[in-house]
């Protein structure tokens, strides 16, 4: 089944891991046998040759590139401008794929429903280009608000203002705070703009602050329940139920630490936790009881995002085993409309509005 993924940090693995995403999955794991710089060295999921076995036609691509002040002991860059150089190197290397006929990005309607019409024209998927949307996952980088609106035009068009800890315009996962000023005008410039607004990694005063402001359209690229896995970065009931009114899709995610409570990084294990892709269906399953449909579900995976097999659904080899979940939501007595709304067609709904206005 053709399918959606919101949420790859294809570029961040490009660039920082050095990792040739044509090649296929188990060459890459190959090359990095005996490497210790990371821990998922050799661990990787996502490939282009792997997109096209899964029917992964289209994804939700990143820039990634986050600010550190002085104190801050999270990995980054020292300065806005460095921040921004790294964007504009995995830009490079997205249009490198472009070039060589791997991947072609999709930034309007047009493009959208040309590239959707060459996924299913009954054809092997074998060379077709996967389709990318660029999304900036923290806005640390954009140096100045003019740098969004060059941003807006080689091809962004979502931006998740807040990643990890305190950010230049909003604070992120283990932070806490509402939008600076600077954070406020950025959402009201995007919208200006027409992007959309990714809520995810938005700490909880943050959120609130960015649904009162932001009149556009909002999604979750990868996000999970905190219902299910008690963590500031997974949303509340509360969180998800305005989502829904702003008639957002929330992606889920297949990090395993967000997909089972009591996890322990770099000792859990997969197979001892007992995490598989249907504890994936557990969150995407509780959205749909809130929500009492299931339009507002579909998959952010965050595959290789700083993690690999060591951290993912046991069940899950490469990201070709997203066409297991098609088998698994059938079990668990969803429909095949159902099926097809949360593989692809939520996402392609959202776009269509999104881009039709």
């Amino acid at each position: 089944m053709f399918t959606i993924d919101a949420h790859l940090d294809l570029s961040m693995n490009a660039m920082e891991w050095n990792r040739d995403l044509r090649w296929p999955v188990m060459d890459i794991r190959a090359s990095e046998q005996g490497q210790t710089d990371k821990p998922d060295r050799a661990k990787g999921t996502v490939a282009l040759p792997e997109l096209r076995k899964g029917r992964v036609g289209l994804v939700v691509a990143t820039q990634i590139a986050r600010y550190v002040g002085p104190g801050n002991p999270l990995p980054g860059w020292h300065s806005p401008q460095q921040a921004w150089a790294q964007t504009q190197a995995q830009l490079a290397w997205y249009r490198a794929m472009e070039a060589e006929g791997e991947m072609v990005m999709i930034k309007d309607l047009a493009a959208l429903e040309d590239h959707i019409a060459l996924w299913n024209n009954g054809q092997p998927d074998e060379g077709k280009p996967i389709g990318y949307m660029l999304s900036l996952e923290g806005a640390d980088s954009l140096v100045t608000l003019q740098h969004l609106e060059t941003a807006y035009g080689y091809g962004l068009r979502a931006v998740g203002p807040a990643h990890y800890g305190p950010g230049r315009y909003a604070n992120g996962t283990d932070a806490t705070g509402n939008l600076n000023d600077q954070g406020k005008v950025l959402l009201r410039e995007m919208d200006r703009l027409g992007m959309i607004l990714d809520a995810t990694h938005l700490c909880d005063d943050a959120f609130w602050d960015a649904m009162r402001i932001f009149k556009g359209p909002v999604w979750a690229s990868h996000n999970n329940c905190r219902s299910l896995v008690n963590h500031n970065r997974q949303f509340s009931d509360d969180m998800i139920r305005e989502l829904i009114t702003r008639g957002a899709v929330i992606g889920g995610a297949l990090d395993a630490w967000m997909m089972v409570p009591d996890w322990v990084r770099q000792q859990s294990t997969p197979e001892a936790m007992q995490c598989n892709l249907d504890k994936l269906i557990d969150h995407l399953d509780h959205i749909c009881q809130l929500a009492g449909n299931t339009l507002h579900v579909g998959i952010g995976t965050d595959l290789d995002g700083a993690f690999g097999k060591e951290q993912c659904p046991y069940d899950l080899e490469t990201i070709a085993d997203l066409q297991k979940l098609p088998g698994l939501l059938e079990k668990r007595g969803f429909t095949t409309e159902d099926i097809e709304n949360m593989m692809h067609g939520n996402w392609l709904r959202f776009l269509r509005k999104a881009w039709a206005e």
